[in-house]
């Protein structure tokens, strides 16, 4: 087993040799800045087009109805559009009730859970979700860090130059993602990116791989120490899984709020030019470019806003989602098979 095998890079796009402006636009970038540089986006190009295609805009509007079809069409879309968001915010509220014997069994789960890591922990167990995962990071580097010592006099070089390597390895990792977890706050997605950065389900698998390969090599306290480590690994993923739920929870709860929000100027805009917009309202022309197709772009970006939101929260929860599909030790993606 080479060291390249069991060495990983600290942050999870190095590891997935993604780019760094595609991550932060799927994942680290605020949602309403990509959501304002999507409309940007639209209304430059929605404008080229209006200049460059034929018919022009203007005399498409003198001669037919097209301002009357787009904005009617879009006063049904956000109508729609916000009603099912509110569908949504049902279905994630609707997680939270249910009868007394279901909430005293989600009460007790979550008790035993923060009993058995405060046992692991051998302290309190912390309630911020920051400082909890930053905890579990510090005691598995620890255990990491008393089986490599336990095997130093290990006859077994091979053994002893792994474990040397996947210690290294385990604490660069847990560096790098406590100093991401430290004095990050729970609403925003940095506690949750910081988590992924930390490849739980990789280690637990060298941790078994190691344990089994050189089994003839270790003494029963050995093997303690790997078990010791193992569990404190183990327990990173149902806590993370938890976190990850509860973000996205709190994403799609946003989310609901930010498209109510919305829907109101995009209706209102949309109103307005059925109402007051025609073709001999704006008849001149500003930068080379025709009024009317300014004030047309400019409305239509608006009404547009609620579907642009979601795109941009969707784009995040559904690249979280696809990266964490697996709990455990099974690697999907093909940058660490």
């Amino acid at each position: 087993m080479s060291d390249s095998e069991i060495s990983t890079a600290n942050t999870m796009r190095e590891r997935a040799g993604e780019s760094r402006a595609k991550l932060w636009i799927l994942l680290g970038a605020r949602r309403l800045v990509v959501t304002g540089v999507i409309a940007v986006i639209f209304f430059v190009m929605f404008v080229i087009a209006g200049t460059l295609l034929y018919p022009p805009l203007k005399s498409e509007i003198a001669q037919t109805d097209t301002i009357e079809t787009m904005f009617s069409t879009m006063i049904g879309a956000t109508i729609t559009g916000t009603t099912l968001v509110v569908t949504i915010s049902q279905l994630v509220i609707s997680q939270e009730n249910g009868p007394l014997g279901d909430q005293r069994q989600r009460m007790s789960d979550a008790m035993d859970f923060r009993s058995f890591v405060g046992e692991m922990l051998n302290q309190t167990t912390p309630s911020d979700p920051s400082a909890f995962l930053q905890q579990l990071i510090n005691v598995t580097e620890r255990r990491a860090n008393e089986l490599s010592d336990s095997i130093t006099e290990s006859d077994n070089e091979e053994l002893r130059a792994e474990l040397d390597e996947f210690a290294d390895s385990l604490t660069g990792n847990a560096d790098t993602v406590k100093d991401q977890l430290d004095g990050a706050k729970f609403g925003t997605f940095d506690v949750l990116f910081a988590a992924l950065n930390f490849n739980y389900s990789w280690k637990i698998f060298h941790v078994e791989r190691m344990r089994n390969e050189y089994a003839d090599d270790l003494t029963d306290e050995q093997h303690r120490l790997f078990e010791r480590l193992k569990t404190s690994l183990t327990m990173f993923g149902p806590a993370r899984e938890h976190i990850k739920t509860l973000y996205f929870q709190w994403a799609l709860i946003d989310l609901s709020q930010l498209i109510l929000y919305a829907a109101i100027p995009a209706l209102f805009v949309a109103g307005a030019m059925l109402a007051f917009v025609g073709s001999g309202t704006f008849t001149g022309t500003t930068l080379g470019v025709t009024d009317i197709l300014w004030v047309v772009s400019g409305a239509f970006t608006v009404t547009l806003l609620p579907f642009m939101l979601l795109v941009s929260y969707i784009l995040r929860i559904a690249t979280v989602a696809k990266r964490t599909l697996a709990i455990g030790p099974l690697i999907l993606r093909n940058s660490q098979r």
